[in-house]
């Protein structure tokens, strides 16, 4: 009998705008109860209807560089002249507590967690062909042709980024995609490396440690 580690597993969930991040990721959640979400910090001000802890933590720009200053940021960037970071202490405290901690986040800060922990399980979510990306980006009907088109080359880019990743999904239905998700998360767990221990549950088991531990020639074995 095996026992697995008693701390969550960090996922790292990446892609293009538009490919579908955050609706896979609500559908993951519904059929994996053990995933929390992490809440990102921003500087930027809360838009209408949006809710301080639930959406972002709102903060000032002196706050979140504070943070940054004082280690407390897993990971931060700035877009548009506002701050974008996964607070530290909460995502310890879940992963602490056995949860699987998911974070959605850019392409840039996946990187840098990626440098601190590297046994993080990397997924990059990619939509089925470009031109379906620029139709999604187009029927969200809330940037102006030119911001689309920076958005749409800056997937280019990002798309480069791939190989960095452990496994990647093509989001073509949101509900096959989450379940590819699924499969990867619980497919990780039982990999050898997140072992934890193993359970002594048989004479059998008993005696084969007993045979590895000792020294069998100069230290008698107890078979009692």
């Amino acid at each position: 009998m095996i026992k697995t580690k008693k701390q969550g597993l960090l996922i790292v969930l990446s892609g293009p705008s538009g490919s579908g991040k955050n609706t896979v990721c609500d559908m993951a959640k519904e059929v994996m109860p053990n995933i929390w979400e992490s809440v990102s910090m921003t500087s930027r001000k809360p838009r209408k209807g949006e809710v301080d802890g639930k959406d972002y933590y709102f903060v000032s720009e002196e706050e979140f560089e504070k943070n940054i200053e004082d280690g407390k940021m897993l990971e931060h960037a700035k877009f548009a002249g506002n701050y974008y970071g996964t607070p530290r202490e909460s995502v310890q405290k879940q992963l602490d507590a056995g949860k699987d901690v998911l974070l959605v986040i850019e392409i840039q800060g996946a990187l840098q967690i990626k440098e601190k922990i590297p046994q993080a399980l990397f997924v990059f979510l990619l939509p089925p062909s470009m031109k379906e990306l620029k139709r999604r980006l187009r029927m969200r009907k809330t940037e102006t042709e030119e911001k689309l088109m920076e958005r749409f080359e800056t997937a280019y880019k990002e798309i480069n980024e791939l190989p960095k990743y452990n496994y990647v999904i093509v989001n073509d239905k949101a509900d096959e995609a989450a379940r590819k998700l699924e499969a990867i998360i619980n497919a990780e767990k039982c990999r050898v490396d997140r072992i934890e221990e193993v359970f002594l549950d048989t004479d059998e088991e008993r005696l084969h440690e007993e045979l590895v531990d000792k020294d069998l020639v100069n230290e008698p074995l107890d078979l009692k």
